[in-house]
This record gives C-alpha cells, sequence and structure tokens, in this order.
C-alpha cells in the first residue's frame, strides 16, 4: 500500500480500483478529490490500471493499493505541519510506501514524523525539489533514511530542473511525463515530483516480489542495481544512477545486514506471483521507458560499502 500526501487523488476510471479510502488533513472527505491533479499525477504514475482493455494509463505497479491524504500540497510546495500530519496518519493506517512528491520546511513536528516512519519500517520516498524554485535538496528528501529521487531527461542525462547535491540517492525519468489528471483527463508534466512517483511504484514492486524484505533492504536493493550515470560512482547529479527495475527485482543483491536475523537475503529468481512480473512489464511498457527509475538508502549515504556491488555502468 503506497501513501500519496499530496491534492487528494480524483478516481479516475484508469486508477479507481486501486484507490482506497484516505483522509483530508486540511478539511473534511476521505482524500479521493482532486481539484489541482497534482496528486491524481502522482497516483497514476504509481498504481493506475487501465481499462483492463489495453487502453488508458498503465502506472509502475498497476495492483498496488493508493491510500490517498489532501492537503494544501499545490505543485510540489507543502505545509510542513499538514505534511507531518499527512505521513503520521499514513504510518498510523499502515502504508509500506509513503510518496511525498513535495517539498517542505524541516519544522520539528515533520521531522519528527518522518523519522518515525522510517523506525515503523516504512519505505520514503520524496523529490529533491525543481530549480529555479528551489537551490538545494529540499525537506524531507534531506533526512537520512528518506530516499532522495531527483531526474533526467528524454535521452536519460539529468534533467536541468532536477536540484542536484550530496543527498541525491538516484534519478529517474522527470521531463514530460504522462498521467491520470482529475475529471478523468490526462496530463503532461515536468519535474521530480514524476520521478518520485515512479521510484515509490518501484519501492511497492519490489515489497510485493519480496514481503519480508526490510525498508533499508528494498532502499538498498535498487541503489545496488542502479546504472551508474556521469562520473564514476555517486555524485551530486544522478546520485548512484539511474534505477534498472528489472535488475532490481531479479539480481542477486548481497544484503547490507542490519535487517532482522529472521530474514534473509532472496533468490534472484524468486518471485511473489507471476501476476507481479506481467504487471511490471506492463507498466514499464506504458511509461515507455526500459529503466524504470527508483532511489536507496543506504547506512552511509556518501559513500558505498565495500562489499556492495559496484555501480552498473551506462548503456
Amino acid at each position: 500500500m503506497v501513501a500519496v500526501p499530496d491534492t487528494g487523488v480524483y478516481p479516475h476510471p484508469d486508477l479507481k480500483d486501486n484507490l482506497l479510502p484516505g483522509t483530508d488533513v486540511s478539511g473534511s472527505g476521505d482524500g479521493r478529490d482532486d481539484d489541482n491533479g497534482h496528486g491524481t499525477s502522482m497516483a497514476g504514475l504509481i498504481a493506475a490500471h487501465g481499462d483492463g482493455e489495453g487502453l488508458g494509463a498503465l502506472g509502475i505497479a498497476p495492483k498496488a493499493k493508493v491510500l490517498p491524504i489532501r492537503s494544501r500540497l499545490i505543485d510540489g510546495e507543502g505545509d510542513a505541519d499538514e505534511l507531518a500530519a499527512s505521513i503520521e496518519w499514513a504510518v498510523t493506517h499502515q502504508a509500506d510506501v509513503i510518496s511525498v512528491s513535495a517539498v517542505a520546511g524541516a519544522s520539528v513536528r515533520l521531522q519528527r514524523a518522518i523519522r518515525s516512519a522510517l523506525a515503523a519500517n516504512v519505505v520514503v520516498v520524496a523529490s529533491v525539489g525543481n530549480r529555479p524554485e528551489d537551490a538545494l535538496v529540499g525537506y524531507p528528501a534531506s533526512e537520512p533514511g528518506v530516499i532522495a529521487v531527483g531526474g533526467v531527461d528524454r535521452d536519460g542525462l539529468h534533467a536541468q530542473i532536477s536540484v542536484t547535491g550530496p543527498e541525491v540517492d538516484l534519478v529517474a525519468p522527470a521531463v514530460d511525463i504522462y498521467s491520470t489528471s482529475y475529471g478523468g483527463k490526462y496530463s503532461k508534466g515536468t519535474g521530480t515530483s514524476g520521478a518520485t512517483a515512479i521510484v515509490a511504484g518501484a519501492a511497492a514492486l519490489i515489497r510485493s516480489r519480496y514481503p519480508d524484505l526490510p525498508a533499508q533492504e528494498v532502499a538498498h536493493r535498487l541503489t545496488a542495481t542502479a546504472i551508474d550515470k556521469g562520473p564514476p560512482g555517486r555524485d551530486d547529479e544522478y546520485g548512484y544512477g539511474v534505477i534498472d527495475l528489472v535488475a532490481a527485482l531479479t539480481a542477486d543483491v548481497p544484503p547490507l545486514g542490519f535487517e532482522s536475523p529472521s530474514v534473509t537475503a532472496p533468490a534472484s529468481t524468486a518471485a511473489h506471483g507471476d501476476s507481479d512480473d506481467n504487471s511490471t512489464a506492463r507498466g514499464l511498457a506504458t511509461l515507455g521507458v526500459l529503466l524504470a527509475a527508483g532511489g536507496g538508502y543506504l547506512v552511509w549515504r556518501r559513500r558505498r560499502r565495500a562489499g556492495d556491488p559496484p555501480p552498473r555502468i551506462s548503456r
């Protein structure tokens, strides 16, 4: 289940079957309303299921459930206290992944909420921010443990709109991204918001395929299998690289070693179900990318552990 704290999520025909009742932290309602379109677009990138007849939008994880949380997050800018309330509600309602396509002030309450989510084994994904409005990686992306997502353009190169910095973990497509919108319409957007939603969908697929994998290991699996871009190793534009979703789902990735002793590293061929594989392929084809974008967290997020798999080389 992926929580989407945003402008709400309209029950678009391509998305409604995956849309759960949520909440509105700024008023009344269950989150299934959106007069802005931003939240509906993010939810579609994560879990749109199409119309069942080969038409419509498909997200990265077309069988994931979306938990909509409506607040005054307009065009990627959020109120810190409302975002904190959204995170708290998502954790209380047992979200597996929280997708934050916004930046906000690092208030004491918001920092506490984010850290509580991480402590509760929730994968938290957040956008680094967009230029020129943002100069530095915003919060909560700058919080250690949060997957900080930047963007690449249609050529797979650093998107000029994407903020750079030492906190960037990975990058995903962020330019001319089509998705669902309010009123049953579709929209095209550019920004790290969309890249973040794509990463959240990828994290949902990993959690579905490997249900016992801790949140840290989910993020580690994404970073360890990423395709390196820019200078060798981690850099401030691409982080650890662009996610290779197929590798993230199938590669034999050594664990960080910080998970519960009862949890073992997944075998490279272990699958949660054939339907997950089919949904993955359909989602990738719909987005028109061979590399779906994701992000990851390493305990030492500014350097790769000596025992980690080497970065994959750009191809």
